[in-house]
């Protein structure tokens, strides 16, 4: 069966970027997306930009789908945005704990995303589809491995429909995770998050701040690269590729892409496994 597949993107911050953006967007509505993903800054610092990019992905015709962080919010405003949503036709919504703002003491009302499922399901019912997190190579503020596999166990109990996972490059990590939130009784689709990789350095910080891993061969390779942009392009789109392909035949239920905004890094994976 055909991988579904979906998109990510972030609020630009100028006018020039949402230009960039609505030009990206177009080009990756060739591979027919399931939906196109809004981020949701720390506190909802972007909450304006992303609920009027989520608009305008709607208004062309695209199913859009909003990030929505708990931390530093309290149930009266997220009240106020699933209300937002709802009436202007949205129903499938990323639900997430968030970060807290730097600087900011209050965690707000909601400690953990299970809480914030949990409260849309009370206050909408079935209306949402609620994607959640999930973290293969664990998230890096878990106690243990354990730890977070109930706490993913949680979210799905609380009313989560799918999940979507944290970046990685080891499809093993991927494999266990699932079969052991199997073992759970846990039976949403997990669909993994696919990161291109356009510059290493990049990368790099990426993996530093989320816990992801960069398996070592992978990083000396890119290393050995030095400033090749050409090279590190095509040895990055080698790998992203396989790893797709492995993802596929272990059974993933779809592809979401980690855009940064761009479209091309992205649309050539998916020409290479066939799916555009």
């Amino acid at each position: 069966m055909k991988p579904e597949i979906s998109f990510e993107f972030f609020p630009p911050q100028t006018p020039e970027g949402l230009e960039k953006l609505r030009a990206t967007r177009a080009k990756l509505a060739a591979a027919a997306p399931s939906f196109f993903s809004v981020t949701y800054g720390a506190g909802g610092s972007t909450r304006e930009r992303t609920f009027d990019i989520v608009m305008e992905i709607a208004a062309e015709g695209h199913a859009a789908c909003p990030h929505l962080s708990c931390i530093g919010s309290t149930r009266a405003g997220i009240r106020k945005i699933l209300a937002d949503y709802r009436d202007r036709g949205i129903r499938r919504i990323v639900a997430l704990r968030g970060d807290l703002p730097s600087g900011m003491a209050d965690p707000g009302e909601f400690r953990y995303a299970n809480e914030l499922v949990e409260f849309i399901r009370a206050e909408t019912g079935d209306t949402f589809h609620i994607e959640v997190a999930a973290y293969p190579e664990w998230h890096p503020q878990a106690k243990s491995p354990r730890d977070d596999l109930l706490n993913f166990k949680r979210k799905v109990d609380a009313g989560a429909n799918s999940a979507i996972t944290q970046f990685f490059y080891n499809a093993e990590a991927y494999a266990h995770f699932v079969a052991e939130a199997r073992a759970l009784g846990v039976t949403i689709p997990i669909v993994p998050g696919i990161m291109p990789i356009g510059s290493f350095s990049k990368l790099a910080r990426f993996a530093d701040s989320s816990g992801a891993e960069i398996p070592r061969w992978m990083r000396k390779k890119f290393e050995s690269f030095g400033d090749d942009a050409d090279s590190i392009r095509a040895f990055g789109l080698d790998v992203v590729t396989e790893l797709c392909e492995r993802l596929i035949a272990l059974g993933a239920p779809g592809l979401h892409f980690y855009t940064l905004n761009q479209s091309a890094l992205s649309l050539e994976i998916l020409r290479r496994l066939g799916l555009v």
